[in-house]
């Protein structure tokens, strides 16, 4: 054994490393991602989510009938992307899903189904289609659903962030639900216009102190917005915003909608930060570093970060998104970027078809 041989085996005796030997791994010239795009397709889900509801009672060591979605480059971590969890949940009528808190964030954006709610800290959210409902925190939660037809929706967390971090707390409440203590609907009733706050109310987090985002109204400031101006690498995408900040809902997460109008096809580009989006209506395309995706109503699909990716609507009809985001925290440490596609017609070369 040679001397720098015998010199390397020491450092990993004492547990060192030489920086000249790993620098180009810690320091690549952008960034390499191990979560890869991928397309989940409702046709392949619905009958997965409702065999689940056949298999999996609820219970306390069952406390959620969610299907996740693991990201083929992850196949060791639990994930969507790197620093999101997604998930299918799925409750039957009259199920109650027991109270709990934990540290991880999460949303929950309805996907079927009318009639169910999520009590949050005693606030029942009743939940319809369309509707964004927030579980910041350490809140309590708990779900239940009084209608008489099954309820879907995506869950979106920061788990696999939090879990990085070391950071993850949980807690079962000691009932299956929560006593509610304030009138039905009340965060809408104090904040659901946006612009508007009770004087005596004050922030006292960095998340949003609005926990059901409705449907209508959301639609009705997407339409609104799609007779003048838009992104022209989203088209009409508007942010859910923390009322009292103007800000994302969370520091870690945010959520997005977003209405490619007919015939539209955006130019490419793409930025630090991942995200998961579910379509929710329509039907279209995305190509994601040079790999088309087509994608219908229902179907779930990856951008993880740095990938370049534009969308475009289908069959002559327009199409809408539901997304989250990790961009929060790239922002708040400084780490966003972005960057246009260079070709000069903004779009990428599509060297193959996704078939999953």
């Amino acid at each position: 054994m040679d001397d720098a041989q015998a010199f390397y085996k020491e450092l990993e005796r004492n547990h060192l490393v030489a920086l000249w030997n790993v620098s180009a791994n810690l320091l690549p010239k952008e960034p390499r991602g191990r979560a890869i795009p991928y397309l989940w397709r409702w046709d392949t889900l619905l009958p997965l989510v409702r065999r689940g509801g056949e298999l999996a009672p609820l219970s306390r060591g069952a406390e959620r009938r969610v299907l996740g979605f693991i990201n083929p480059g992850l196949p060791t971590r639990y994930g969507a992307t790197h620093t999101l969890w997604a998930g299918f949940q799925y409750l039957l009528p009259r199920e109650v899903a027991p109270a709990h808190r934990h540290s991880p964030a999460a949303i929950r954006f309805i996907i079927q189904g009318d009639g169910a709610f999520t009590t949050v800290d005693g606030d029942k959210c009743v939940m319809s289609r369309g509707d964004l409902v927030l579980t910041p925190p350490w809140t309590w939660h708990d779900h239940g659903n009084e209608s008489d037809e099954p309820m879907i929706w995506l869950d979106g967390l920061d788990l696999p962030l939090v879990a990085e971090m070391e950071a993850t707390f949980y807690e079962p409440f000691p009932k299956d639900a929560q006593r509610v203590e304030r009138p039905v609907g009340d965060s809408e009733r104090r904040y659901g216009l946006g612009q508007l706050r009770p004087t005596w109310e004050r922030s006292v987090g960095p998340f949003s102190p609005l926990l059901n985002y409705k449907w209508a109204p959301t639609e009705e400031a997407l339409r609104r917005l799609a007779t003048g101006s838009a992104s022209p690498y989203d088209d009409v995408a508007m942010e859910y915003i923390n009322p009292h900040t103007g800000g994302p809902l969370m520091p870690t997460i945010a959520c997005w909608i977003q209405l490619i109008r007919r015939g539209l096809r955006t130019r490419a580009h793409r930025h630090t930060g991942s995200a998961v989006y579910l379509v929710f209506e329509g039907r279209g395309q995305s190509v994601i570093d040079g790999q088309r995706f087509d994608w219908q109503r229902g179907d779930l699909f990856v951008v993880p970060t740095w990938a370049w990716h534009e969308h475009a609507s289908a069959d002559g009809a327009e199409a809408i998104l539901f997304s989250v985001h990790d961009t929060p925290v790239m922002q708040a440490l400084g780490l966003f970027r972005e960057q246009a596609y260079p070709d000069h017609d903004g779009h990428q070369p599509v060297s193959r078809v996704f078939e999953g």
